[in-house]
């Protein structure tokens, strides 16, 4: 189980059960956390009772960051970028603060190299339709792992059909590695873009965007990453990465819905048509023609939603508060102790590596002779979120021949009490269907 010394918390897999002591420290600290989210102190007779396991699909969010968008409305609102008078003027400044705020955590050179979208599904079909726009051409490949989510592979499948390119599949083993031989076999000296997520929304696994931006750069190849999964839970620093997009969702990352990011290298952005056309994205109009604004405005067509921009950037401030090593330490230990649960249960079958400290707080596993939906609904009887079924990544599940799963993912304000109700939970799934186990 989870163990904590006093730098802080770990997992020691020898040790079957905490020392008291560290025991107590460990909840305790998960116990402090929690405060912060509303939802997890709602009062009434199901108070404390939800145990909310699917924080792949969306972060639960603090009282900060739900009062920030508040705030917003309650005294700033007046449309951005628009308007001369002083309210108009501050809800400009709120919003570009954010974009700098946003900027230095993820270590962009320059602000104008963030482009604020609905989510990080708009920031990737952005990339997608300009970059085709800006360098695809018959012929050209686009490269993609196969583990990808829909979002950063079915806008390279339409940007392949619109330019006549071709779409070639790095493909991985079943822990989720890709090796040498399976990457540079789906390369070429045609390949223009490479598409690759940072950790995978299924298998957890992380992808060295380090070795293959390196690889990318000594041959003029864009490497258009999603960083949905990663932002929220690992130091990220776009430089030190080297890639040249990053696409986020602020959702996922304690912030609200409706505000994304799109990181971009200012180079390509300032070449890059816009995306949308419209109010707010140009220098200039006549009757037959336009001179668009500077980036990253010509990427932020029409209203743009200030007030989640400004909860966004207190969702990063809330994660700096925090601290990275609090989110992964906390992370890594449930994660050990999820996995450990689960193995000792019969017909669990964990999905991707079995070393726990590879799965970034995602272990997704099928329960032998019962639906991945059956074994959601059973678990929602028990108030336990979980997720169930391809989560958008139907090629990987193909590639691993696997329909279908259930997904536990894990954020730094679970504990392992609620670890130790899912696992309860999960154990009699198999008897509630009648196999007697």
């Amino acid at each position: 189980m989870c163990r904590e010394q006093q730098a802080g918390s770990r997992c020691d897999n020898k040790r079957s059960e905490f020392a008291p002591q560290t025991e107590e420290r460990f909840a305790a600290q998960g116990a402090e956390i929690r405060k912060d989210f509303p939802i997890f102190n709602i009062p009434g007779e199901n108070s404390g009772q939800i145990v909310y396991l699917d924080n792949a699909a969306t972060s639960q969010k603090p009282h900060c960051v739900i009062e920030a968008e508040r705030k917003f409305y309650e005294r700033e609102n007046a449309n951005p970028l628009r308007g001369l008078y002083s309210l108009a003027e501050e809800a400009t400044r709120e919003y570009e603060e954010a974009r700098k705020t946003v900027a230095d955590f993820i270590g962009a050179d320059d602000s104008s190299e963030i482009i604020f979208t609905r989510n990080a599904t708009e920031g990737l079909n952005l990339a997608a339709y300009c970059l085709t726009e800006l360098l695809l051409k018959e012929g050209d490949e686009i490269a993609v792992s196969i583990m990808e989510h829909h979002s950063n592979l079915l806008p390279w499948q339409q940007a392949a059909r619109h330019a006549g390119a071709s779409l070639k599949f790095i493909e991985c083993d079943k822990n989720g590695v890709i090796t040498d031989e399976a990457f540079e076999a789906a390369i070429s000296e045609k390949t223009k873009i490479l598409a690759m997520t940072h950790i995978s929304n299924v298998l957890g696994c992380k992808n060295d965007l380090k070795k293959y931006s390196d690889f990318c750069r000594d041959r003029g190849i864009i490497l258009v990453a999603d960083g949905a999964q990663s932002v929220p839970h690992i130091p990220v620093n776009v430089k030190e990465l080297g890639v040249d997009f990053l696409s986020f969702s602020g959702h996922k990352m304690f912030g609200p819905m409706g505000i994304g990011v799109l990181y971009g290298r200012k180079s390509l952005l300032e070449q890059m048509p816009p995306f949308l056309c419209g109010g707010e994205m140009i220098e200039s109009v006549t009757r037959e023609s336009a001179v668009y604004a500077q980036i990253p405005h010509k990427f932020e067509a029409g209203t743009v939603n200030a007030a989640g921009a400004a909860a966004l950037a207190e969702a990063v401030r809330y994660i700096k508060k925090t601290g990275f090593d609090t989110i992964q330490e906390r992370e890594r230990c449930l994660t050990e102790f999820a996995m450990k649960r689960m193995k000792q249960i019969p017909g669990v079958n964990i999905i991707g590596s079995p070393d726990a400290a590879l799965h970034n707080g995602i272990i997704s596993f099928t329960l032998e002779g019962v639906h991945p939906h059956d074994t959601a609904s059973i678990l929602d009887a028990d108030r336990i979120g979980v997720r169930a079924g391809h989560h958008c990544a139907q090629p990987l599940l193909a590639h691993l021949g696997i329909p279908s799963c259930t997904r536990v993912s894990l954020a730094f304000y679970n504990t392992c009490e609620e670890i130790e109700l899912f696992a309860d939970s999960l154990s009699q799934i198999r008897r509630k269907m009648g196999y007697g186990e």
